[in-house]
């Protein structure tokens, strides 16, 4: 795992998303299915106070209540959730936790929750038209976790089955190199590590003009079609 301030990451990434919760909520959101901004809000907001749980309780069943009905009550529920979730995190990053995937730490927090930030972020300011650059450190940390963590617990979790060829993703702009799969890699496919990160949660197609393509494409497009993210 990466050494990053995920914290500050995490209060700006917020602050972000906050931002977009000041006009109209009805506002659709692509790539989250029928979800206007007042349902991503909702979303965000509810799996904080679902982690806060996570933390204090040590838990994965908490039902955090809904968010409020009134639209002009949602951004400062948001904030409150924000705010709350990073005075929890605010502790020793090796402190026990209950977790999605290893490791069983506050730690894992500090990492999902700034990347899970990131990408809604990103929906809201593309929803809005108005989609602002990625840190590139937390987006090769983003393409990071995808490989190390959300795949793995994909195919655990029997959404997944491990692929039958080796990918290798390349981030143009920060170095970052992955492989993921079996043995030398059949294709690789590059760009910059936000693009590539946008790509791996299908927020980007992996034909856009952004993304360059070599060896195997067939065998490629496999691995990506291979249900990575949840």
């Amino acid at each position: 795992m990466a050494s990053l301030p995920y914290l500050e990451l995490l209060r700006a990434e917020s602050a972000a998303f906050s931002a977009c919760l000041d006009g109209d909520l009805a506002v659709p959101v692509p790539h989250c299915g029928d979800w206007r901004l007042r349902d991503l809000a909702g979303h965000l907001g509810r799996d904080n106070r679902w982690v806060i749980a996570a933390v204090t309780e040590r838990r994965g069943d908490f039902e955090a209540p809904p968010a409020p009905a009134s639209d002009a009550a949602i951004r400062a529920w948001f904030d409150a959730s924000a705010e709350n979730l990073l005075a929890v995190l605010d502790t020793d990053p090796e402190q026990e936790a209950w977790t999605l995937h290893p490791p069983r730490t506050v730690g894992f927090w500090h990492r999902r929750r700034a990347q899970e930030t990131l990408i809604h972020r990103w929906d809201a300011q593309h929803a809005l038209g108005r989609a602002l650059p990625f840190d590139p450190a937390l987006a090769e940390d983003g393409v990071a976790e995808v490989f190390d963590t959300m795949a793995p617990r994909q195919v655990g979790l029997g959404r997944a089955v491990p692929p039958r060829h080796a990918l290798r993703v390349r981030a143009t702009d920060t170095g970052g190199s992955w492989t993921y799969g079996p043995g030398e890699p059949a294709a690789e496919v590059s760009g910059t590590a936000e693009r590539l990160l946008l790509v791996l949660w299908g927020r980007v197609s992996a034909d856009d003009a952004s993304i360059t393509w070599s060896g195997d494409r067939a065998a490629g497009d496999e691995v990506l079609a291979g249900a990575l993210t949840p």
